[in-house]
């Protein structure tokens, strides 16, 4: 009978499972300083289940920040179309994650993004990729939904951009005020969004309807 090649699963399922990890790249010098903030906060490094922690956490933070290396032109390549539309294009209810600058605590939620188009319209899925270029850096909620405005505005060359953001922030629900059940809303208007009430109004009304 052949001998089987394979490693033999150990008795803990949760450990096997990070054997399994991927070996894409990671920030050695990162991995070091979070080893180094592991014992300065008591921790044993070397024990089993953090042995592997600091690479963990690289790995997540070069993710979680990939946003510095993304552009808005590289999010959205080819996938401008040159179209008469002049309606109102909304898509809302986008998740997004990202890491506040004052605290590198997680913020998440939804956004809500509209566009009066100027003879070209950008793949949907596009709206969600401009979301994450931003998302994904240190933040504050504020400049997020500005960023977002701006950057879908210098590609589209629209009449108008609103954004809207709705933001559970983990800095007031873990630690400080403690407050669970809070929420942030931010918006940003620009052009005709900026210009005309109605617009404006209108686009608001429809981000708050129920889909069905």
């Amino acid at each position: 009978m052949d001998k089987k090649l394979t490693k033999p699963l150990s008795k803990d399922p949760y450990m096997d499972s990070l054997e399994m990890e991927s070996d894409e790249p990671y920030n050695e010098e990162l991995e070091a300083s979070i080893r180094k903030m592991l014992i300065q906060l008591g921790e044993d490094p070397s024990r089993e289940g953090l042995r592997r922690t600091p690479q963990r956490v690289a790995k997540a933070m070069d993710f979680l920040t990939s946003g510095y290396t993304m552009t808005v032109e590289e999010a959205v390549k080819d996938a401008l179309f040159e179209d008469e539309c002049e309606e109102m294009v909304i898509v809302k209810d986008v998740e997004f994650y990202s890491l506040c600058e004052h605290h590198m605590l997680p913020f998440f939620g939804r956004a809500h993004v509209g566009y009066l188009p100027k003879n070209r319209i950008v793949g949907l899925s596009k709206i969600a990729r401009v979301i994450d270029v931003f998302a994904r850096r240190l933040q504050v909620q504020e400049r997020l939904t500005t960023q977002i405005a701006n950057g879908l505005m210098s590609v589209l060359n629209a009449r108008g951009v609103g954004v809207v953001l709705e933001a559970c922030h983990f800095c007031m629900v873990m630690r400080g005020v403690q407050k669970q059940n809070s929420q942030t809303v931010t918006s940003a208007m620009l052009g005709t969004f900026r210009q005309d009430p109605r617009t404006r109004a209108e686009f608001m009304d429809l981000i708050r309807r129920s889909p069905y």
